[in-house]
């Protein structure tokens, strides 16, 4: 990935939003009570539902830590300059099998990069 479009991650109002879309950031927000930076990825798919899936979350992961790591937030959001920082994946149903697996990975992965990363289930209410 070049660096322009690393810097573009976060201004892309046009795209569309999603795990399988590594071009975009879905949402970036503060979180006051914790204090930290959260970088959220939005996955409404089924585990499972697509072949590629787990493909497209590994380059969505891998386009975060390059968003931050490469000070491209920080740029973006001066104001974040020195806080902690979460990824947060909003999924439809909880995790499994190799879902869970991968998840388990990249949470232990960006602990040691000092970024946390939780996994929430966010049910459907119109359902």
């Amino acid at each position: 990935m070049a660096a322009s479009s690393e810097v573009d991650l976060a201004e892309r109002e046009n795209e569309a939003r999603g795990v399988f879309n590594p071009k975009v950031v879905d949402l970036i927000s503060w979180d006051a009570e914790r204090e930290e930076v959260v970088l959220l990825m939005l996955e409404e798919r089924p585990w499972e539902s697509e072949p590629r899936q787990l493909h497209q979350l590994e380059d969505k992961f891998n386009a975060y830590l390059s968003y931050v790591q490469g000070g491209y937030l920080v740029r973006e959001y001066p104001d974040y300059e020195g806080r902690d920082v979460c990824f947060a994946l909003d999924c439809a149903e909880a995790p499994r099998g190799e879902a869970q697996a991968m998840l388990r990975s990249m949470q232990d992965f960006a602990s040691g990069e000092g970024i946390r990363f939780a996994v929430r289930v966010i049910q459907d209410s119109a359902g």
